[in-house]
């Protein structure tokens, strides 16, 4: 019965009906909410991933996407975005820490000089090519993934990635001429 609900809900979503749309929100908003807290901990994350993918289902036409399983469909989109999330939250995590690491060390510099300001650091990341700060700024500031960063900067997952360790490396270099 179910099954059939949905080739139902489905047929008429293909026939741009938006009165689907609501029987398939209605249908199963709740059960996938539930699923994505299993994963994310948090209820507002969980219902906002839920939200989107549900608008991605209609602006995005993913229901042409849908074949027998529509309520299979629908658990593997929203496990997937959930883990998607939470690999990009320990992502922007990791880049934190990392760049928090490079303000240690410009905060706190052997040599017994201590910077005035953070303004010093931003001032050494203007001296680094601007590829390479864009890079920095985009994935370490910004928290963008790599795959938005490269996007918007037009170039490679690789080149960015290169661009990063170059950045990274001359902007150490940078810190450690001002401080010595």
């Amino acid at each position: 019965m179910h099954h059939q609900q949905d080739t139902t809900i489905v047929l008429r979503l293909r026939d741009q009906d938006p009165s689907a749309y609501d029987a398939l929100y209605l249908k199963y908003y709740r059960l996938l909410c539930v699923s994505a807290f299993y994963f994310l901990r948090n209820e507002q994350e969980a219902k906002d991933l839920v939200q989107n993918l549900f608008l991605d289902i209609w602006d995005k036409k993913l229901f042409l996407q849908f074949h027998d399983d529509v309520k299979g469909y629908l658990f593997r989109a929203v496990k997937n975005r959930c883990l998607n999330h939470l690999e990009k939250q320990q992502t922007q995590s990791r880049h934190r820490k990392q760049f928090a690491v490079l303000q240690e060390e410009y905060s706190h510099p052997a040599a017994g000089h201590q910077p005035e300001t953070y303004d010093e650091l931003y001032h050494a990341l203007d001296e680094i090519p601007a590829q390479k700060r864009a890079a920095i700024q985009f994935v370490y500031l910004n928290g963008k993934r790599y795959s938005e960063a490269a996007s918007t900067m037009g170039i490679s997952i690789n080149s960015l990635k290169t661009h990063l360790k170059t950045g990274l490396r001359i902007l150490r270099g940078e810190i450690k001429t001002k401080t010595d």
